[in-house]
């Protein structure tokens, strides 16, 4: 049987930093664990643009349809500001989740104890923090139809977006929340605005009808998306899971992430339906940006990158224990004090490189055998 196969995409900035670390965590598999992948690498955002002129070449869709789950690192920089919009490197990566339909996007948001000083929350509201939103992520407001900006009759102009939502399209990311609840604490909390929205109510209606007919075991609550937002800075540890449209979804997971004190730690994986192997289709990458003003010195944080890896091996591979390994090795790591620049505060620590915390991470692997 061959060997599950992987497209890493490092982008820009400091993507190809972060994910030469990840590559050595890959490498560590296969040398340790006896578990090897088929990697190939590729161009993506303004790396293709400066090689092929566009942020995304037909060629690597394609590979990126292929493998069994791409792993991307960031996109964009300042550079591509004066760009055209359909050529920007952000265009790549909307392209990738459009065309490979990746509908369900996980956003964890865990708050290891040896950072819980990092929350801008109290200590004591954060600590032992582990929840996840699940955000729908190909339709909505983002993608309605009609859209646009447009003459007025009063010689002015009015912009329109469409929010619209489908049974279909929602009873799918519904399915992708109550399974990961299963995995979890088996509770799932849907947030919509179903007091003054008909697509809230529709949203409420069918998550509700997923629940009744298919996951009856798992806990299920609806909470409106204001009250959510408010809930997760007075009380977070309350959730589990969450599933949320793609505009309240945009906004909660960046709310969620920052009770976690720094982007450098955020994982995230984009899955859409299963392939003929039974994988889902997926992409793997971290929440924070490409960085420029860092890029190249070495400063940067991989452990979201490695942390959105060891999301690969739980969601696409079935290697939940391999994860919970690589997880286990970032707290312990974090817990000795080690620290690139973004987690120093003033209790110190040990400062170390982009390397150095790679460096760390694969010690505290070797110790895990």
């Amino acid at each position: 049987m061959p060997d599950p196969s992987l497209l890493i995409l490092a982008g820009d900035g400091i993507g190809p930093e972060v994910m030469a670390e990840v590559k050595r965590i890959i490498a560590w598999m296969g040398e340790k664990r006896g578990i090897r992948f088929s990697v190939s690498e590729d161009l993506v955002g303004g790396c293709a643009y400066d090689a092929h002129g566009v942020p995304l070449t037909d060629e690597t869709m394609a590979r990126a349809q292929a493998v069994d789950a791409v792993l991307l690192g960031a996109v964009g920089g300042p550079k591509y500001d004066s760009l055209d919009f359909s050529v920007k490197p952000e265009r790549g990566l909307l392209r990738l989740r459009k065309e490979m339909d990746l509908y369900a996007n996980l956003r964890p948001a865990q708050c290891f104890d040896a950072l819980a000083d990092f929350s801008s929350l109290k200590k004591e509201i954060i600590a032992g923090l582990d929840i996840v939103i699940v955000r729908e992520l190909t339709g909505g407001v983002y993608f309605g139809e009609p859209r646009g900006i447009f003459p007025d009759n009063e010689g002015g102009r009015v912009g329109i977006n469409t929010q619209r939502y489908t049974t279909n399209e929602i009873r799918r990311v519904a399915r992708s929340a109550f399974e990961l609840a299963r995995r979890r604490r088996n509770k799932v909390c849907s947030m919509e605005k179903a007091n003054v929205m008909e697509s809230g109510i529709l949203w409420r209606e069918e998550v509700q009808w997923v629940h009744d007919n298919e996951y009856p075991d798992v806990e299920l609550s609806h909470m409106y998306a204001d009250n959510g937002a408010m809930q997760l800075v007075r009380w977070p540890r309350q959730f589990d899971v969450i599933v949320t449209d793609n505009l309240f979804g945009d906004i909660l997971s960046d709310c969620a992430a920052m009770l976690t004190g720094s982007l450098g730690m955020l994982p995230s994986a984009s899955l859409g339906a299963p392939m003929a192997n039974g994988r889902p289709k997926a992409l793997y990458e971290p929440v924070h940006g490409s960085a420029p003003d860092i890029a190249g010195q070495g400063k940067a944080n991989p452990i979201a990158c490695i942390l959105s890896f060891a999301m690969a091996l739980r969601y696409s591979f079935d290697l939940g224990d391999e994860a919970t390994r690589i997880e286990k090795a970032v707290e312990k790591v974090l817990a000795q004090g080690v620290r690139t620049a973004d987690l120093m505060g003033p209790e110190g620590g040990t400062p170390v490189s982009t390397s150095g915390m790679g460096d760390a991470i694969l010690k505290a692997l070797d110790a895990s055998l």
